[in-house]
């Protein structure tokens, strides 16, 4: 008989996994919603050169305050730019926002807190202790200050959502950590002489990817709203560029007169931040060993 190397198994092993948290997760329909509303963001997003009709930032004072009609379907704003164009842009800028300012938090918070699950001791202290000072402060309170101290602009907001955020896994992360590094394999690459490094790395980091997945998942909503929020408060993006919490801003003193200016952008708000819940929410479930059937 001919023998199958180890590593064919492993390969077909995780291929198993990943075909079995699949179907879990198109089993639930909210979670699948979800994923093709975010798809379709991001298609927008990446083509929004080609989709929009008009440019974000061109201004016709011909057409102020227009209601949507078969020209402009979302209508205009103040200065006669396209709404619907700027919605399309903005898409691709708050899905950078977001997906970067996760990136920031996530990144930093896995590794502090692997370093605090890990180590423990008096490092454990001192980083847990930094997390629980920023935890004190509510998360846009936080942003808001942060993003104060640097300034405005695209990279300052990202940076002031990213730090925000780093709590958040360096708490999960560092849990995870000291549930995995007691295991058995664990101790059987410490005693073969493996660095902490690699032990990390190799040993620890693969085991504990369920739960920063779900919470990166669910954190690029948030992400996405408190940018956001940052740019309303004139604290982020600011404009002409095309962001749907500018064009909040800049809408609000008018939405008595023309409410179309204001309900689209929430509305776009709104459904990005749903289905970035709906799918952390249908990942989280597929994700979860107990759910096998």
């Amino acid at each position: 008989m001919r023998s199958v190397e180890p590593g064919i198994l492993e390969d077909s092993k995780k291929r198993s996994q990943f075909v079995d948290i699949w179907r879990r997760l198109c089993k639930n329909r909210l979670a699948v919603l979800g994923m093709i509303v975010l798809l379709i963001l991001v298609f927008a997003a990446i083509f929004a050169d080609v989709i929009a009709p008009y440019d974000y930032a061109q201004q016709d004072y011909t057409a102020l305050h227009q209601t949507p009609s078969l020209k402009h379907i979302f209508g205009t704003d103040n200065t006669g730019r396209d709404i619907f164009s700027r919605i399309i842009y903005g898409a691709r800028t708050s899905l950078v926002v977001g997906f970067v300012s996760l990136a920031v938090g996530c990144l930093t918070g896995c590794i502090l807190g692997a370093i605090a699950g890990y180590c423990g001791g008096g490092i454990e202290i001192a980083i847990m202790g930094f997390c629980d000072i920023l935890l004190a402060i509510p998360q846009t309170v936080l942003a808001i200050a942060i993003a104060s101290t640097l300034g405005t602009g695209t990279v300052n907001a990202m940076i002031a959502v990213g730090i925000s955020s780093i709590p958040n896994f360096c708490r999960i992360v560092r849990s995870s950590t000291m549930t995995v590094k007691d295991q058995e394999y664990v101790e059987a690459a410490r005693a073969i002489g493996s660095s902490s490094f690699h032990i990390v790395r190799k040993h620890i980091f693969p085991n504990i990817l369920a739960p920063i997945i779900v919470q990166a998942t669910l954190n690029i909503g948030k992400a996405i709203i408190m940018c956001a929020a940052l740019s309303f408060l004139g604290l982020g993006i600011q404009p002409p560029e095309a962001e749907w919490g500018n064009m909040l801003s800049s809408a609000r003193q008018f939405v008595r007169d023309y409410p179309h200016e204001v309900i689209f952008p929430g509305l776009a708000i709104m459904l990005t931040v749903l289905a970035c819940n709906l799918f952390g929410d249908g990942l989280r479930d597929a994700l979860d060993p107990k759910l096998k059937r």
